[in-house]
């Protein structure tokens, strides 16, 4: 149809003219009328959806109760444009843009949560170890209904984290729904200096490792084959507890160095997308630090992205037992484009899919072996009397306060205990030839 403004303003015409010019510079040449080839429905511009975008434009600008400029409304179409389309898609304004390089980098001032959008409500996705929001209790899938006294309905994921972040010291109040309650509550925390330490190792026992990986940033691959070397230091290792629980991803290659920390061969994940650039596939190479150790991989619903990543690769191949609850279910890949005025977008390009072609999106993995989230009870009138219990006993040369607060860790992890026990049960298992 011909392009006609009828009662529009020199600057509607004028915008629609630039919106036009841009999105023809933006087509495929051959898409464009001034070759010879005809043009296909799907290239065809929607001239009237652009002509009433303009109308919309100007009507705003007449007609609202508050003057708004130009540079706000455009900005503000562009980030409806990308919100519209799934939940982790967002344009990203300077210090939006800056914000995202902070948290990649692992430093940043704020409570320690990673959020999402879930059916249009904000969401901790998890809580980051040794946070202000870990040390509140936050857990993952409770809603944010307001930041501040803020109500976060009609807030971007982006606009959100901003009013979370803040100087160190400050305070800021969170009001949060938590699932299965009836009544919310408000929490306050201060906000810290968010120094993200990915990688932490133990030994629950002679024999039993304890490692934990918080998220995946670059070097967090080669953190894992660090500690599992140093923790084969103090003695062989007869089970290894890999913890990804409230992980909320990170960078892919990370993830598949840690998976690769344990595979000797095999894929570990592939994306598919529209363009030939966003289908890649990754796979595990020789060289493992721990290729034969019992493994359990525990998750939970705060597992996520790149963690889920893991899990799926562990469980595809056999390599491990995966226990706990069901993942989060992201299982897109979102890049990072700059624009060239220092602002970025992040965009949805691809979907990841496990070694077997399981698609994590929207379902997650799920557990060999389901063990909710609880503690072991221990009554008075349940507790026997033990050596340890009398007076002038002889001591163990071990340390008795070591041995007392791990005992109580793994009463108070429930999840933690049972994986314990299970890596005890294969090596009898195997110790049997069964």
């Amino acid at each position: 149809m011909p392009l006609r403004s009828v009662g529009l303003l020199p600057a509607s015409r004028q915008l629609l003219a630039t919106l036009l010019a841009t999105l023809l510079l933006a087509l495929p040449l051959a898409a464009l009328p001034l070759t010879a080839q005809a043009i296909t429905p799907a290239d065809e511009l929607p001239l009237e959806d652009i002509q009433t975008f303009a109308e919309v434009f100007e009507r705003i600008k007449r007609a609202y109760v508050e003057e708004v400029d130009d540079r706000t409304l455009i900005r503000n179409a562009m980030r409806g444009m990308l919100s519209e389309l799934d939940p982790h898609s967002a344009y990203l304004d300077r210090d939006e843009f800056q914000s995202l390089r902070e948290t990649t980098e692992g430093q940043f001032g704020g409570i320690g949560i990673e959020v999402g959008l879930e059916n249009g409500r904000l969401t901790i996705i998890t809580p980051i170890d040794d946070t202000p929001a870990s040390r509140a209790g936050l857990q993952a899938r409770d809603t944010i209904l307001s930041i501040d006294g803020t109500s976060t309905e009609r807030l971007s994921l982006q606009e959100a984290v901003s009013l979370m972040r803040g100087a160190p010291g400050s305070k800021t109040n969170v009001t949060i729904l938590r699932s299965g309650e009836d009544s919310a509550f408000d929490v306050t925390l201060t906000r810290e200096i968010i120094r993200t330490i990915s990688v932490r190792s133990e030994l629950l026992e002679t024999g039993y490792g304890y490692l934990r990986v918080s998220q995946f940033q670059s070097r967090t691959g080669e953190q894992v084959s660090n500690a599992i070397r140093q923790l084969e230091r103090e003695g062989p290792l007869e089970g290894l507890i890999l913890d990804l629980r409230n992980n909320p991803g990170g960078v892919l290659q990370a993830a598949v160095a840690v998976a690769d920390a344990f595979l000797e061969s095999g894929l570990v994940v592939y994306t598919e997308g529209r363009l030939p650039n966003t289908e890649m596939s990754f796979s595990a190479g020789s060289e493992t630090a721990a290729p034969e150790v019992p493994l359990v991989v525990l998750i939970n619903g705060g597992s996520a992205s790149a963690a889920e990543i893991v899990a799926g690769a562990l469980q595809d191949q056999r390599r491990g037992v995966i226990m706990g609850t069901d993942t989060f279910g992201k299982g897109s890949v979102q890049q990072i484009m700059p624009l060239g005025n220092g602002e970025g977008l992040k965009l949805t390009t691809a979907l990841y899919y496990t070694p077997n072609g399981r698609s994590i999106q929207a379902l997650g993995i799920e557990p060999d072996v389901e063990v909710v989230r609880g503690r072991v009870e221990v009554t008075e009138t349940g507790r026997q009397l033990r050596e340890a219990d009398l007076e002038g006993h002889l001591r163990s040369r071990d340390d008795p306060r070591e041995r007392e607060a791990m005992t109580e860790r793994l009463r108070e992890d429930y999840q933690l205990g049972e994986a314990l026990n299970l890596l005890k049960a294969l090596n009898v298992l195997d110790r049997r030839g069964m």
